[in-house]
């Protein structure tokens, strides 16, 4: 088995903090995830995260026009360019302080950058500029009296508009121009939010904090800018007389012609004042206010401590969207200032606001709910809704054929993601309590789940419902739970009531109350064979249990352990149990003989993981760890472990030796990332962050924790979230595992195609000698060679090849050990290849050979997956198809009923013009 595992996906959290971008085309959406970036295809429905990483969270982005080059700066001031197309980190860049905004020029030459109170202007890369360093700065204004907040480039990028923590907003030139100099636009009385420039004029609106909104107009347009020949004033040299050379003559000015100089100053400017002074008073660039709006006033009405907190324009239709601390957000028309929607969403501020190209979709992002919506605003429909767990996650679980994973938070949701899509489908909200555990049903038709509020619930996967509500006899704070394989039982195991409770799942009864512990029960499996109904346990009391609550009821097997136990899990054989102890120990048991087989050292494997509010040193603080969450592998060879740690492990079983550790993170923004406390926060009264902090903007918060606190609030406390793992799963086929995070919910797959993995290699083998025997018909002898080779490319292409007729008598012709590798590669294509039929008759073909041969299971499943995921996309084709001929048929029917009414009509006035005639014949006659 490979563990070239990476980073692939991020789920649970959409968005953090930052402000949001869409892709030139509109169809794609840039946000901000913690320290990571990921974009959400709008149209195919599907979400990726950039396989890059910063030290600290991401709060500002850009994105130039041609749509290739990302600007992303952390909170730390740091900035990093970003290539698209290969996904990758090109240039970095230390600001050294936090940058509030970050705007592309349209024309794609230069980006602006607002620093403190000064706004840097850099060359954009691919632009010659003849250096290396791909961060060139071009210009640097100075003129704000605090710091800036935001920007806009006028349509032609020769004027930048900056906003101000001084209620001001300044206007500057790249080039200087002669009938412009820098201004400066103070109408409003609070910090400004955003400003806008208007398509194809220099006109103005500028919006403040407190809901103000002033409309601008230029006095000049566009093309009246007139460039200035200004050359630069050189400085008087101050050389002795005697050293000062010719050229030093020529520019210094005489001391005793000063005088004259200043009078013919004076008579030049007053000649070119005199003759240009109606040219520079109808030329000079000026701004005069149209208008001040007051968006605050239909929101006052309900709070009146609201506050605009972000805004955007779209310049073709001219609507502006302006969302406030409320969770309401409002669209106008300007220049009247018409409202034309309003929408309110939550009840938590809207942190940022963006409209793609088209201006038909808004993306709203609201950094203390994680949540992330694209509301198509005429139509009034949601393009896209999702929103993470408000607390961590507690428990994490695949489905049988991993094409799906369910998440429970201490929130009390449930959610269900989609692993191929990244996207949440359905939230349950049922629990009134965190969620303690969740698990699938192995024939992936529902889903349970245990709370703290004393349920476990189940939940019907097709029709999205509570279907099943399982409750003790008293009230109980249920821990963990578990499903048997025939998916007829139901177990949960007691945190204050040291007992294990048995339901029936279809009765919906209590059958059994297992009582035996005498510390809280923190973890319970059920035997992944489908023959046994055995049931392990463990408990807080230093104790494995072995359970048969059908056959023997409440008799046991107990096994003793050598520390408090926090998880057991079963080998998928169900011949072994894991158990991690709070000792950083595992012990492997075999079920049989109830005997200890192996033991597996963890604890300088966790690392120590120090807070920076921590008193004890980081030797003491590695004792406490421990591995929380265990998973063995699918062939059961491995285990997958972690805990208190951001270190997640793989280890061999039979070995007992640590296979590859996995850093789940870099992201300093989180607590306990470090060994050590750094340097720099220890003064001579201790630890800086131990000093408590309290603010009156924030509400009197503080920021430090509260002793023996283990389970943090990122939305209600100050403090940073220290870096957990809280569960592990692998994926049934073994291609990848997820963990439930501080972070998130991380995906870590294989990527095959990157690994070179040949088989049995000869020298004779190459791709030229493989195409060869393909086109001389040797169709078995070319698979078998470009098997052995292993590349997935070349393996597609012999398949290929292969006529539809000749499949059954190819396979038939190949050795056993060759069935299972083809199956994998048949189930990979079958999921992207367009050809479905044909690899259908392969995998027809091969699965009627494998009756014959062992295929492991996680072959089976990875096919079952890919075939249910072809599926379930012919499905919802074909019941497009089915309605729109069901339409279109009946507008036929429509349609021919309107042409026989007129074909009716058309008959009875002319049968009435015939008789009228024949009135007047007989009349005439």
């Amino acid at each position: 088995m490979k563990f070239a595992y990476k980073f692939n996906n991020i789920l649970g959290t959409v968005y953090r903090h930052g402000n949001l971008v869409f892709t030139p085309d509109g169809n794609s959406l840039i946000s901000p995830v913690g320290n990571k970036i990921t974009i959400y295809n709008l149209k195919n429905n599907k979400s990726c995260t950039l396989p890059i990483e910063s030290r600290y969270n991401y709060t500002t982005l850009d994105l130039a026009p041609n749509g290739c080059i990302l600007i992303a700066v952390n909170e730390e001031g740091e900035a990093h360019m970003i290539s698209l197309i290969s996904k990758t980190i090109v240039h970095r860049y230390r600001f050294k302080r936090p940058i509030h905004a970050v705007k592309f020029s349209p024309d794609g030459k230069y980006f602006a950058v607002c620093k403190e109170s000064n706004v840097f202007i850099f060359k954009a890369p691919g632009q010659f500029s003849g250096e290396y360093n791909a961060f060139v700065m071009e210009r640097v204004f100075h003129g704000s009296y605090d710091e800036t907040t935001c920007l806009d480039w006028s349509f032609d990028s020769k004027i930048l508009a900056i906003g101000s923590k001084d209620m001001s907003t300044r206007l500057y030139s790249l080039e200087k121009f002669q009938n412009f100099k820098t201004y400066s636009l103070s109408s409003h009385t609070d910090t400004i939010v955003s400003c806008f420039f208007e398509k194809d004029t220099y006109d103005l609106t500028t919006i403040s904090r407190n809901g103000q909104a002033c409309v601008w107009e230029c006095t000049i347009e566009p093309g009246q800018l007139v460039v200035g020949d200004f050359q630069p004033v050189k400085k008087k040299s101050r050389n002795n007389e005697n050293d000062s050379s010719e050229d030093d003559i020529e520019v210094n000015v005489n001391e005793n012609n000063e005088d004259t100089e200043k009078e013919m100053v004076k008579n030049s400017s007053l000649n070119d004042e005199n003759k240009n002074n109606e040219e520079t008073s109808s030329n000079l660039l000026h701004y005069k206010r149209l208008a001040r709006h007051y968006l605050l006033d239909p929101v006052k009405k309900q709070d009146k401590n609201a506050i605009l907190t972000s805004a955007a324009y779209h310049k073709e239709s001219r609507i502006l969207i302006v969302g406030f601390s409320t969770g309401s957000f409002f669209l106008y028309e300007l220049p009247e200032m018409n409202m034309i929607h309003s929408l309110s969403i939550s009840e938590q501020i809207i942190t940022a606001i963006s409209v793609n190209q088209t201006g038909d979709w808004i993306a709203l992002g609201c950094s203390g709910l994680g949540q992330l919506l694209v509301w198509e605003w005429q139509s009034e429909t949601y393009v896209m809704k999702q929103q993470g767990h408000a607390n961590n996650m507690s428990c994490v679980a695949y489905s049988a054929d991993g094409q799906y994973i369910a998440t429970g938070g201490a929130d009390g949701k449930l959610k269900l993601w989609n692993v191929l899509s990244g996207f949440c489908f359905i939230t349950f909200e049922e629990h009134t309590a965190p969620i303690t555990g969740v698990t699938f049903s192995y024939n992936k038709k529902f889903v349970i789940s245990s709370s703290l509020d004393g349920t476990v619930r189940a939940y019907d996967i097709t029709r999205y419902r509570n279907f099943r509500t399982f409750t003790t006899p008293r009230p109980v704070q249920l821990s963990c739970v578990s499903v048997d394989y025939s998916g007829e039982l139901v177990a949960a195991g007691g945190q204050d009531v040291f007992e294990i409770f048995l339901w029936s799942i279809k009765l919906g009864r209590l059958l059994e109350i297992l009582s035996g512990h005498e510390g809280p029960v923190c973890s319970i499996a059920f035997n992944p064979s489908p023959t046994s109904t055995a049931l392990a346990s463990v408990s807080w009391d230093k104790t494995l249990r072995l359970w048969n609550a059908l056959e023997n009821g409440s008799q046991h097997e107990t096994l003793e352990l050598t520390s408090d136990a926090l998880c057991v899990v079963y080998k998928p054989d169900g011949e072994e149990v894991a158990v991690a102890t709070l000792d950083s120990n595992i012990s492997i048991f075999h079920v049989r003989t109830a005997t200890q087989t192996h033991t597996i050292e963890g604890r300088n494997d966790l690392g120590s993981g120090r807070s920076e509010s921590d008193l004890v040193t980081s030797k003491q603080n590695l004792k406490a760890r421990a591995f929380t969450s265990l998973c063995y592998s699918a062939d059961g060879d491995y285990i997958l472990a972690g805990g208190q740690s951001k270190n997640v492990c793989i280890y061999h079983v039979q070995e007992t030796l640590i296979v590859k550790k996995i850093e789940i993170t870099q992201n300093r923004s989180l607590d306990a990332m470090d060994d050590f406390i750094n340097r720099r926060k220890m003064t001579d009264f201790g630890n800086i962050d131990l000093v408590e902090e309290r603010d009156e903007n924030e509400g009197g918060k503080v920021a430090l924790k509260l002793p023996g606190t283990k389970k943090l609030d990122p939305g209600q406390r100050t403090t940073k979230p220290e870096v957990r793992v809280f569960s592990l799963q692998f994926s049934p086929s073994g291609d990848s595992w997820a963990a439930a995070t501080t972070e998130g919910l991380l995906i870590y797959s294989l990527n095959k195609d990157m690994v070179f993995d040949p088989w049995e290699l000869d020298v004779s083998i190459t791709p030229t000698s493989i195409r060869a025997a393909s086109a001389k018909l040797e169709h078995s002898n070319a698979l078998m060679m470009a098997i052995k080779l292993n590349e997935s490319n070349i393996i597609q292409e012999i398949i290929e090849k292969i006529p539809p007729n000749d499949i059954e008598l190819t396979i038939q012709s190949l050795p056993d050990v060759y069935i299972e590798k083809i199956l994998n590669i048949v189930g990979n294509s079958l999921e992207n290849s367009r050809h479905l039929e044909f690899y259908l008759k392969w995998s027809v073909a091969l699965l009627l050979q494998a009756k014959s041969t062992k295929v492991s299971p996680a072959t089976l499943l990875m096919v079952q997956r890919a075939l249910q995921r072809r599926y379930d996309q012919i499905a919802k084709i074909c019941d497009f198809n089915k309605y729109t001929l069901q339409v279109l048929s009946q507008l036929s029917l429509n349609v021919k009923k309107k042409n026989t009414s007129k074909n009716n009509e058309e008959d009875d006035v002319k049968s009435e013009n015939n008789s009228s005639d024949e009135e007047l014949m007989d009349y005439s006659d």
